[in-house]
């Protein structure tokens, strides 16, 4: 099963990079990092600001990646390997993509930020600043990939409802109290006030567990609406 499953990986992210519709979300979270990544800013700060990003920009890449197969290509797929499996592939090629973006964007904020908490009052490790900033980010790109896939095909099967509806709910995670993926943001600005580190492993815990709950339903759907 492993092996199969692992083929239909490359082969989606295959897909996705010769397609290079990969490049209009690169280039908006690049810009994005640009403006608000400043040279000397609080490191925990930098990381967090980085991490809210990549949601949006993970919702983008999922949906290219469900929607980059031709029908025909997609059918053959499904055929040989099976709807669900077909459609795992392709949200894991997305999650993929959206944690190479959260590493180059993690060794960014390492490179320019200051290790220190907001005022540069108090010294901030950088090691265990830089785990709970990447695990910031998973957080964000598991959640992103969990929003992506229940607001595309085949959950949702007009394509005009599938970027507001993914727009509007990315921004709700990210601003709800209860959502992880605030609760990870709100951990890292917390922290860098107190020039503190804490790593949102319960958070990171909670996104996986609603991920895998979203990437079932739609796969689940994908073998029945095709």
């Amino acid at each position: 099963m492993t092996a199969p499953l692992t083929a239909l990986v490359r082969y989606q992210a295959a897909l996705l990079a010769r397609s290079y519709r990969w490049l209009p979300p690169l280039l908006v979270h690049a810009a994005f990092l640009a403006v608000g990544i400043q040279t000397g800013g609080p490191i925990l700060d930098a990381y967090g600001y980085a991490a809210g990003g990549l949601l949006p920009v993970t919702v983008w890449l999922t949906r290219i990646c469900v929607t980059n197969e031709p029908s025909a290509a997609r059918s053959c797929v499904a055929a040989a390997t099976g709807p669900g499996r077909a459609h795992l592939a392709a949200l894991l090629a997305a999650a993929g993509a959206a944690l190479l973006l959260a590493l180059v964007g993690t060794a960014f904020v390492a490179l320019l930020s200051d290790p220190h908490s907001t005022g540069h009052r108090v010294a901030v490790p950088v090691l265990p600043a830089t785990v709970a900033g990447l695990c910031t980010a998973l957080v964000c790109v598991v959640l992103g990939t969990a929003i992506g896939a229940l607001c595309s095909r085949p959950v949702l099967l007009r394509p005009g409802w599938g970027v507001p509806t993914g727009l509007i709910a990315a921004l709700l995670v990210l601003v709800l109290g209860a959502s992880p993926a605030n609760a990870a943001l709100t951990g890292m600005i917390t922290g860098s006030e107190r020039g503190t580190v804490t790593v949102p492993w319960l958070p990171l815990a909670a996104a996986l567990l609603l991920a895998s709950g979203a990437a079932a339903v739609a796969s689940a759907l994908a073998g029945r609406r095709g």
